[in-house]
């Protein structure tokens, strides 16, 4: 374990300042500082407060992160950072942080695409990815199916939301039910104590000629709107937790139903589910259900791993360096709209500035004249 790559994960892409440190697939520590109670009254993420938010928080997270895993800054192989999709603000703290402290430490940068994190941090959980993996990722920004024949360099996607993603559907219907933000969790509980079946509510994009592997929750939503606002208009009860129930039933049905078809058409055995939404019960339940009677192993990390988390970026980040990637230039920035067919963002210059080639095979001295600001920092910051 000693020579597996050691590894900080910096994750800022929405409104969790998580930072995350991985040796291999060995998870040291994962520390989170969320601003989720900022935005409740906003009924959603609002990206000024996030950013905001993520620079208040970084440095002391940072700190924890490095406590709970008994280690100094200087011992790291690598730091690696969300450079996106996400919230282009948020994004650039977290980029802007692993940029100062790779620099000042003389360590490689990576940064990481949020989405190919999401599938590698189940490595933490369950020992190396299946070659290919099969992903479905659903959260509040993404509802995506995708193969991944390699996580650091090959990520297909077979299918997306072509409008509202799963977890967004779950935030706006909570908001209908005046449950409060964020929706999964609460719809969830609610839903225990409701009848699945007890409201028909439609299944997006399942007809014979809509697109196999694609998602749609925007018509979902609006027929839960609907059908409460003809209760309410009738002067009726809203039964709040047979309306969770259904609404959970038909978005999971949906879900699930599209992974084991996407693992069948493309022969993959394993199915990997990750994402915020994710931690929902009744999405395990049915896709444990649905992946034994077709013969697939299912895969899917606790939830504190599910959410966005710097454990995840991490275990990327660690993976980049186990395979020899190459590391991202200086030049490194955000990008709120990375593709995933991008798991990370090299660059041409891959020098560090401190004359090493970090196993990159790359050393071509000093770029930058910075040698006595490269020692003060580590002096003062990271003694």
């Amino acid at each position: 374990m000693a020579d597996e790559p050691l590894v900080l994960g910096i994750e800022t892409s929405c409104d969790e300042t998580g930072v995350g440190i991985v040796r291999g697939h060995t998870l040291l520590a994962d520390a989170v500082a969320s601003s989720v109670d900022e935005h409740a009254r906003f009924g959603g993420v609002v990206p000024e407060v996030a950013s905001r938010a993520h620079l208040e928080a970084m440095v002391p997270t940072i700190q924890r992160a490095l406590k709970d895993a008994g280690i100094a800054a200087s011992d790291l192989d690598g730091i690696a950072v969300t450079a996106g999709p996400g919230l282009a603000g948020a994004l650039l703290v977290g980029v802007s942080a692993a940029k100062a402290y790779a620099y000042a430490l003389g360590k490689p940068l990576y940064g990481v695409n949020h989405l190919a994190s999401h599938i590698c941090v189940d490595q933490l959980e369950h020992g190396a990815l299946p070659e290919p993996t099969m992903a479905l990722l659903v959260s509040g920004g993404h509802s995506s199916l995708l193969l991944a024949p390699d996580i650091t360099a090959d990520v297909r996607p077979l299918g997306s939301t072509i409008d509202d993603a799963a977890g967004e559907a779950f935030d706006k219907v909570a908001r209908v039910l005046n449950l409060g933000f964020p929706g999964g969790p609460v719809i969830d509980r609610y839903a225990r104590e409701g009848d699945p079946d007890a409201i028909r509510f439609p299944r997006g994009l399942t007809g014979s000629r809509d697109p196999i592997y694609d998602f749609s929750f925007s018509g979902l939503k609006t027929a839960v709107a609907r059908w409460i606002e003809a209760k309410r208009a009738a002067g009726e009860e809203v039964p709040v937790a047979d309306v969770a129930a259904s609404f959970q039933e038909a978005v999971v049905d949906v879900l699930t139903r599209k992974a084991v078809r996407a693992c069948k058409d493309n022969g993959v055995d394993h199915l990997m589910i990750g994402g915020g939404v994710a931690a929902n019960s009744r999405l395990r339940a049915m896709a444990q259900r649905r992946c034994e009677d077709a013969g697939i192993t299912l895969r899917v990390p606790r939830p504190k791993l599910c959410t966005d988390n710097g454990a995840m970026v991490a275990a990327l980040g660690a993976e980049m360096v186990a395979r020899n990637r190459p590391a991202s230039s200086w030049d490194l920035s955000a990008d709120s709209s990375l593709p995933v067919t991008e798991p990370h963002v090299p660059g041409t210059d891959h020098d560090h500035g401190d004359g090493h080639d970090h196993g990159h095979g790359h050393s071509h001295g000093h770029a930058h004249d910075h040698d006595h600001f490269h020692e003060l920092s580590k002096d003062n910051l990271y003694s």
